[in-house]
């Protein structure tokens, strides 16, 4: 065979193995300065509801659990299938976890404490530590927010409570609570929408809130669909008849884990998380 010939050979036979590699490759992106490995699949959330999924009704999972997946529009072109796990909470308890020094992915959490769920909590700076009060297991650490935000806490006697900081401050000297996370904004109060400042961007979202008949509920957008402004909308808009909610840390700290009878829910934060809300 002639040189030239073969040279064309070899040159088609390298394109060909490049095309096929790059098949498997996965691009990487950046949040935040974190490289975070993303692909081109389905989200965990896409991925969990499928055309025999029901849209817009609850599904009971366990007794005292259920779940909901709502297909949510933004005012322009943005939407996602939203995941809405609801809890009774005479039949669940409420825990903060918090590990500054061992933070983790919310699939590992979930393993850690064998839970029913887990969502992520507050607020961390660089070091992984809160940056509002945290209580877990009846330890307290960091400083509380002052004027603003809102906290999900369980008192000694086991009572749940969701409230804004600027309408109820927390005091130390008079509670004594076993679990809290602080974060903020509230997005509504006393099921009226909350008026807050807030950048225009599209994130992914995750809320925790508590509705008129007293159920927790657990929120999670895990497209970057909505903005701050037309989430709390959203919320005050629907029939889930939310009286308190509050903004979780979102973006690459999103994520929700539900393990309840035949229903499951996997959606995964993108980065090591030093707090979390579990519901067991």
């Amino acid at each position: 065979m002639p040189l030239k010939n073969l040279y064309k050979i070899c040159l088609l036979l390298c394109l060909l193995a490049g095309s096929l590699l790059a098949c498997d490759v996965l691009p990487t992106v950046t949040y935040n300065g974190t490289p975070v490995i993303s692909s081109t699949s389905a989200t965990p959330s896409q991925a969990s509801t499928t055309n025999s999924t029901p849209l817009n009704t609850w599904i009971q999972a366990v007794p005292g659990v259920d779940l909901r997946y709502e297909d949510w529009k933004s005012p322009g072109v943005d939407e996602d299938t939203v995941v809405i796990v609801r809890f009774n909470l005479s039949r669940v308890h409420i825990k903060v976890g918090y590990q500054p020094t061992k933070a983790m992915g919310i699939g590992n959490w979930m393993k850690q404490e064998r839970a029913l769920a887990v969502i992520n909590g507050g607020y961390f700076d660089q070091q992984n530590q809160a940056a509002g009060l945290v209580v877990s297991n009846g330890q307290a650490f960091g400083t509380s927010y002052t004027g603003f935000g809102g906290m999900l806490s369980v008192d000694a006697q086991g009572n749940v409570s969701l409230r804004s900081l600027s309408d109820q401050p927390y005091d130390p000297n008079s509670e004594q609570l076993q679990q809290a996370t602080q974060s903020s904004p509230m997005l509504i109060v006393n099921g009226k929408r909350t008026q807050f400042s807030a950048n225009s961007a599209s994130s992914r979202r995750s809320v925790v809130a508590i509705d008129e008949q007293g159920r927790l509920l657990l929120i999670t957008s895990s497209a970057q669909a909505f903005t701050l402004d037309e989430l709390a909308d959203l919320l005050v808009s629907s029939d889930l008849s939310i009286k308190t909610a509050l903004n979780l840390d979102g973006g690459a700290s999103t994520g929700l884990y539900v393990n309840a009878g035949n229903q499951h829910v996997a959606i995964d934060s993108f980065v090591g998380l030093p707090i979390v809300i579990v519901v067991k």
